[in-house]
């Protein structure tokens, strides 16, 4: 694992002057003053129709040669070396569990929504960490002072610990702010992909740093979600400090992907 980012600086390190700071900064403002509860549910119920696109998941991965995340303060290389970072670095300590290299591969591949074909959203309704909405937004969040010109940061219905949910309710019930990861997690469902629970749960859930990091919002959790949260913080030490200039033979490990591919999802997806 490489000790710096792209950039020689600590991975994930918001304040540090570098040429994305403040690019990153700026992107949070706009991200926590616009993801509303509103505005996520309109998301979801337009994306879950999934009547954009018809592809495989590689077409898609090789669709990502066309995308860079502005909220990573970490690195600036197309996203599908990224994936295949993940991937593969997650394959050499755990031969075992394949299920856990492809949700590694796929699991960045909703940051195509930044494409014209899926809607051409903002990067602020793409990438960056998420959290839930309908309920306070926790400390722990990157860049949280800006929630305070979310209009639900001041409404009586969703700044509460609970919000509209209850005590172990169950992330699943739990809407999160819109973005790459829940429109993955949607194909993938919606797909009907035999990924096991942990993998569905990693792909809409990675993102969700102030839990899995911070440990917040853990009031909210059932059993299931306790389970899976071991796995996805294993998955988290792999998504973040594979990050490096290290380069990837993409046509030597394609084979061993596209028969994960064939094991996991039908040959053709709904996007």
């Amino acid at each position: 694992m490489p000790n710096a980012n792209s950039f020689g600086h600590n991975f994930r390190d918001y304040e540090v002057e570098s040429e994305r700071q403040e690019g990153v900064e700026i992107f949070y403002r706009t991200n926590h003053i616009n993801q509303t509860y509103d505005f996520v549910k309109k998301m979801r119920e337009e994306y879950r129709k999934l009547d954009r696109v018809e592809m495989s998941i590689w077409e898609c991965c090789e669709l990502l040669n066309n995308v860079v995340d502005e909220s990573d303060p970490d690195l600036d290389e197309p996203q599908i070396e990224h994936l295949l970072q993940t991937a593969e670095a997650i394959r050499k300590d755990y031969p075992d569990e394949d299920w856990l290299h492809l949700t590694a591969l796929i699991h960045d591949l909703g940051k195509v929504l930044l494409l014209p074909s899926f809607g051409e959203l903002p990067q602020w309704a793409v990438v960056g960490d998420t959290y839930p909405v309908g309920c306070a937004f926790d400390e722990s969040i990157v860049h949280n002072k800006y929630f305070k010109e979310n209009p639900d940061y001041k409404n009586p219905a969703y700044n509460t610990k609970y919000g509209v949910y209850s005590e172990r309710c169950g992330l699943d019930k739990v809407m999160m702010s819109w973005g790459h990861d829940d429109y993955m997690y949607l194909v993938a469902k919606e797909n009907k992909s035999t990924l096991p629970s942990a993998g569905l749960f990693v792909i809409r859930y990675h993102s969700f740093y102030a839990l899995h990091r911070s440990g917040a919002y853990k009031h909210l959790m059932n059993e299931e979600d306790k389970e899976n949260l071991k796995w996805l913080q294993i998955f988290n030490k792999y998504d973040l400090y594979s990050k490096s200039k290290v380069r990837i033979d993409v046509e030597k490990v394609k084979p061993y992907y596209l028969s994960l591919i064939e094991k996991y999802f039908p040959a053709r997806l709904r996007w």
